[in-house]
């Protein structure tokens, strides 16, 4: 996995961020971040904080006041140094009282984009299968494949089912081309090294070394060439 940090050009390079397999139920079998970047910015404060902090998904974020690269949103990654846990400072101080104690000061806080948790990435798995049966069930014509792609100013989220209902899924800086081609790599990966795996039972997460091994080299070669040429 590649991470990009703060002072690194996050659009030199075409990249794929990450790959999700969803299971007919819209359970998550498998996801894979193969490049984050990190935009953070860390600064000492004088009191009183000048900021407007809360508490949102067992996080402390920002809800208010912007500056010096702190954005609405992030969150506290660490204070004076130290790495927090969750809504705590490392020694288990609940991190807004801890701000609010003027002794405590002047205090460095690291402020960053929070990665998304295990329980919130199986929910969004189990969001998108829902958005992709309500395009089905949305469409004019009868047959439709459900969504194909989504597109943000920063990302597209392309997926192929595959007539079994399994979903794959990758997210990719906009610019890059060949992921339908790579999409269907990634079923032809699973087919070859999971379903042919004699321990790997269907529907269940996938704990597979040569698939991961095998889909890595697939991503780099996405990423270089773009797309997949004959033999790939």
């Amino acid at each position: 996995m590649t991470v990009l940090s703060a002072g690194q050009d996050a659009t030199a390079k075409m990249v794929i961020f990450s790959v999700y397999v969803v299971n007919k139920a819209g359970g998550l079998i498998y996801q894979y971040d193969n490049y984050v970047p990190r935009a953070e910015a860390e600064k000492t404060f004088s009191y009183p904080l000048d900021l407007v902090l809360k508490h949102h998904d067992e996080k402390v974020v920002v809800s208010f006041g912007q500056r010096d690269g702190i954005r609405v949103g992030h969150a506290v990654l660490s204070i004076n140094g130290v790495d927090v846990i969750g809504k705590n400072t490392a020694d288990g101080k609940d991190i807004l009282e801890y701000l609010k104690d003027a002794s405590n000061y002047p205090v460095s806080i690291r402020f960053g984009r929070a990665r998304l948790s295990s329980n919130e990435k199986l929910m969004l798995a189990s969001m998108f299968h829902s958005l992709f049966a309500i395009g089905s069930q949305l469409s004019p014509e009868v047959g439709s494949s459900g969504i194909e792609m989504l597109e943000t100013d920063v990302f597209k989220l392309h997926c192929f089912q595959t007539l079994t209902g399994i979903k794959f899924i990758v997210l990719a800086d906009p610019r890059q081309s060949g992921i339908d081609a790579l999409l269907r790599k990634i079923y032809e990966i699973y087919s070859d090294f999971a379903l042919k795996n004699p321990f790997y039972s269907l529907e269940m997460p996938i704990r597979c070394e040569l698939f991961d091994q095998n889909l890595k080299s697939a991503l780099e070669v996405a990423e270089k060439a773009g797309n997949f040429g004959a033999g790939s």
